[in-house]
């Protein structure tokens, strides 16, 4: 139907919108200002403050454009004698009990109680009011509150309600005692706070304040530079704020692509690691068991000479290459270039190999593309949510919020996962499996759909192929027996079905939970199976989004820091693509796919590999089975790490040099949805470290490579020669285009593919997996009898080589989380300490009560250097993407003495 539209003139501007706009919404969109302290456009609107008063004409009062609709006709004036007036008045009483500083305190520039004094000519307040005299609120390390200065505008308490979904602070008591707190006045790490600090974001005036940022100075003391999150694959940028060439905190960018101002806790405060003490400021070599200091041509020239004799010696696949899924697309690039032109191998792999090597193989096969299939914004779009394996509101906050927007618009959320996590607790279905049965699951939810009919016939049909096979197999999953396998009621299998079936626009969010088993591959096989059944992919709205876990892992994929993949995931065994590779680089290309990062440290172990290469990864602590990765290290002959601290893994290194963080250096990141963004350097390099970029190319040089590389720039227009899926990329288009662009995008006048398959598939056709359940290889016995389930928490991230050396870990530690009912069985108390053994090895951990874990499974997170949980975790892994199965390992629990 045809929106019907309203004219109306404002301020003698003709101005036609659609029938519902509000006044200030009609007012924006002809670019007229009107002043307002509680209202914000992704927010409910309130009408509180009063200060977007307009005139109408024929109006008695002067109404709130923010909560008015226009009316065809109407006549406004938005800065009439009588509107400046009561403005005037209003921004009096405002002032009448707030602190006598408010014009000249130090939040000038980010208060807009103070501009709007300035601009209607207030200077001082004609009205006595009554003095408040709360105490600054700092007990926590990110936010400072001062309620002294509220002007109970509501914005806060509607972004933490709205957004968020977290309702941790609301409006208290009457009058002028009313106060913004938490419920009982309780600090706010006490109150169940995430510290996202999206409060600060839209609080109008200095009561709410970003407390590393406390005390430094005046706005025009600092600059600010956009640049991108160096934490998981949402892609969320902001501003760096820097003063005197420190990083002094983060700002929200209203314009941000893909999270606007909205971040989580440790993209807004998650800065602290840069400027650690701990930074690796100078090389370091092994002389024999300390390292000492060394200069960079020192250390280059030992690493040149040693990977030569190494190659020379055993050949070229006897080194490895670990890459990084936190360094830009350009030293990602390099890597790639280093491993296959300098070094002559394809025995390069970064830590997606850990986590979505089997979305790459599974969704590559199915559609073609092993990327999302859709942009984040589009879940709120969504009809129907489907969470399968992800713990989104803790690893993925800030798409979290999407989730959220969607549920307020009416959409319906079903979870899959053994805990009942926060995003579970959300949801309107909770589908509480047992570990490693999302197959039988999925299945069932296929079968219900074409048994009663509700699989999208059409375009089964005419875009896919070999349902016939995928249709057997499914019908072999009634949802009884999916019930007894998976201990997911049968009625509510096929209530979710009928959901996802029948929704208009639905999509599929996962990510580890689905990929890190032994059947990793198969689980995405049955969700690309089940997009395919119903036809929810290729479309605004509808799609299947893997969610990524690291910033920039999928531009590692994408640019080739993969074993059988060249940029492009251009196959190493394709002749034409390497003799491509081979001119433009001017050498020949290994035609055997290369080893994976499973595969090297099993092979360092073994003797065959004698030397590894490792940028920005941390194996001693990400890997399965530790014990394995440390014989790895130990046995190598030469070992070069490249990071930005000395991590557990850089402790065995012969050689470390020192690497710029993300805040000192140009490049691009991709995230989750393909999005290609910018990097922009902020501070210079600490101490004598430099980009990744740099060193590898240094690097190269030393080896004999006449690398010239002069910037990331010039890097990037070598990967858009090479690269069709980048082709249309370049650092001027990035410029100007600052949203972004999604690959493919296979020339500079190509806008860029937000929505993968819309017209076909990447392959052509979909295709079809058929999929059958099998147990898990790891089953609990009278020996083993619980499940451990691995994960991360809100506040950390990987490794914790950044997040612990920030305030971020003050009230979230590694634990091992347990139903309390095993707990009591057992004897053990919280913060008992126990020992925990499976069948690859045993460690010592403090445990913790969590009634939203099902009886027999236990959950630890890998972030704690100091609690090695992948010490349990065995070698079994993906046959066909070598993922490690971290997810369903066979333990015993016992007390132990501390």
């Amino acid at each position: 139907m045809k929106e019907k539209m309203v004219t109306l003139v404002i301020n003698g501007k003709e101005v036609t919108v659609p029938e519902g706009t509000t006044i200030l919404e009609a007012a924006r969109q002809a670019g007229i200002y009107i002043p307002t302290l509680c209202h914000d456009p992704e927010l409910s609107p309130w009408g509180g403050c009063r200060l977007c008063i307009v005139e109408v004409r024929g109006w008695k009062e002067l109404p709130a454009a923010c909560i008015t609709p226009v009316r065809h006709g109407m006549v406004v004036e938005t800065e009439s004698p009588a509107v400046r007036h009561a403005r005037y008045t209003l921004i009096e009483l405002l002032l009448a009990n707030h602190p006598e500083d408010c014009l000249t305190c130090e939040r000038t520039g980010s208060c807009v109680l103070q501009d709007l004094a300035y601009r209607y000519g207030v200077r001082r307040t004609r009205f006595e009011g009554e003095k408040r005299n709360y105490p600054i609120e700092d007990s926590n390390p990110f936010i400072v509150r001062d309620m002294n200065k509220c002007i109970l505008c509501g914005l806060c308490v509607r972004v933490c309600n709205e957004i968020m979904g977290k309702a941790v602070i609301d409006f208290a008591y009457r009058g002028v005692r009313t106060k913004i707190t938490p419920p009982f006045e309780l600090p706010l790490e006490k109150a169940g706070c995430v510290f996202c600090g999206n409060c600060v974001a839209v609080c109008p005036v200095g009561a709410l304040f970003p407390k590393p940022m406390w005390g430094q100075g005046r706005h025009w003391e600092v600059k600010k530079v956009k640049t991108v999150c160096p934490y998981c694959g949402t892609g969320c940028s902001f501003y760096l704020v820097v003063k005197d060439e420190r990083v002094i905190g983060v700002q929200s960018c209203p314009d941000a692509p893909v999270n606007g101002r909205w971040l989580c806790i440790k993209g807004r405060f998650g800065f602290g690691f840069i400027h650690h003490r701990d930074r690796l400021k100078m090389p370091l070599i092994r002389d024999p068991f300390l390292f000492a200091k060394v200069t960079w041509p020192t250390s280059l020239k030992l690493v040149a000479r040693r990977l030569t004799e190494i190659k020379e010696k055993y050949g070229p696949d006897a080194i490895g290459v670990l890459a990084s899924a936190r360094i830009t697309n350009e030293e990602a690039y390099l890597l790639n270039k280093f491993a296959r032109a300098v070094l002559g191998t394809n025995n390069i792999d970064h830590c997606a190999r850990l986590c979505h090597a089997p979305t790459l193989v599974a969704l590559r096969e199915a559609f073609g593309s092993g990327a999302a299939t859709n942009q984040l914004a589009e879940i709120a779009e969504a009809d129907f949510i489907l969470v399968i394996g992800s713990n989104t509101t803790e690893t993925h906050p800030v798409a979290a919020i999407q989730i959220q927007k969607a549920l307020r618009r009416g959409a319906v959320l079903a979870v899959i996962d053994p805990r009942r996590t926060e995003i579970a607790s959300r949801a309107h279905y909770h589908l509480q499996l047992r570990p490693g049965t999302d197959i039988a699951l999925l299945n069932a939810i296929a079968h219900v759909c074409l048994q009663e009919n509700l699989w999208n016939q059409e375009f089964v049909i005419y875009r896919t192929e070999n349902f016939a096979a995928f249709r057997e197999a499914a019908m072999q999953y009634p949802p009884s027996l999916a019930a007894a396998i998976t201990g997911v009621p049968e009625e509510l299998i096929i209530e979710v079905a009928r959901h996802y079936a029948r929704a208009k626009n639905a999509v599929i969010i996962y990510t580890m939970g689905i990929t890190q088993h032994t059947c990793g591959t198969n689980n995405v096989y049955a969700i690309a199976n089940l997009a395919l059944l119903c036809g929810h992919v290729g479309r605004r709205g509808s799609g299947v989004l893997p969610l990524r876990g690291q910033n920039n892992v999928q531009g590692a994929c994408d640019m080739g820091a993969l074993p059988d993949y060249l940029p492009g995931y251009q196959a190493v065994t394709d002749p034409s693509v390497r003799a491509k590779f081979a001119a433009a680089w001017g050498v020949e290309i290994p035609d055997h796919p290369g080893l994976t990062a499973t595969e090297m440290f099993e092979a360092a172990a073994e003797g065959r590999i004698k030397a590894l290469y490792i940028v920005g990864e941390n194996p001693m602590v990400t890997k399965a089975d530790t014990s394995l990765v440390k014989k790895a290290l130990e046995n190598l002959e030469f070992l070069v790490v490249q990071d930005i601290f000395l991590t557990e893994t850089a402790r065995f290194a012969h050689v470390v040099l020192p690497a710029a963080s993300f805040a000192e250096k140009d490049g691009t990141f991709t995230n989750t949805e393909r999005r290609i963004q910018r990097v922009r350097r902020a501070i210079n390099p600490v101490g004598e470290a430099k980009p990744d970029w740099e060193i590898v190319t240094l690097l190269a040089r030393e080896m004999g490579h006449p690398w010239n590389y002069s910037s990331p720039a010039a890097i990037m227009e070598e990967i858009a020669q090479l690269t069709p899926i980048y082709g249309g990329v370049s650092y001027e288009r990035l410029e100007a285009e600052p949203e972004g662009i999604f690959w493919p995008c296979p020339h500079p006048e190509h806008p860029g593919t937000p929505i993968l398959h819309q017209e076909n598939f990447t392959r052509g056709k979909g295709r079809f997996h058929p999929v059958h359940f099998a147990p898990p290889d790891e089953q609990p016995d009278k020996d083993y009898p619980f499940l451990l389930i691995t994960g991360r928490y809100l506040t950390h991230y990987h490794s914790g080589t950044m997040t612990r050396r920030t305030p971020l870990g003050f009230y979230q530690e590694t634990l091992l989380e347990m139903n309390p009912e095993d707990m009591a069985e057992l004897g053990i108390k919280p913060r008992d300490r126990v020992l925990i053994s499976s069948r690859h090895g045993s460690m010592k951990i403090d445990t913790t009560p969590n009634s939203n874990l099902p009886r027999g499974v236990v959950f630890a997170t890998f972030h704690d250097a100091d609690n090695p949980i992948n010490l349990l975790v065995g070698h079994r892994c993906d046959p066909r993407a070598k993922t490690p199965a971290f997810k369903g390992v066979a333990v015993r629990i016992e007390k132990a003495v501390r």
